[in-house]
């Protein structure tokens, strides 16, 4: 027996699908050291902070913004 399910139309997942946010992060260590990191597949950002915290460990302080 054949079943016929519902039929919709055909989507365009890639034209309706907004492009993910890319966050910059600068970090200075502890020792005084400085870096800049790119974080491209964070989704918000408190989870852009995670991933940067995950990768350097404890530092003196980070700054996060969205790049435009």
């Amino acid at each position: 027996m054949h079943r016929e399910g519902k039929r919709g139309k055909p989507r365009n997942h890639q034209a309706s699908r907004e492009p993910r946010p890319e966050y910059i992060a600068a970090v200075r260590h502890l020792d005084g050291r400085s870096e800049i990191f790119y974080i491209r597949y964070a989704d918000d950002l408190d989870d852009a902070r995670e991933l940067v915290m995950a990768e350097v460990g404890k530092v003196q302080s980070v700054v996060i913004a969205q790049r435009h």
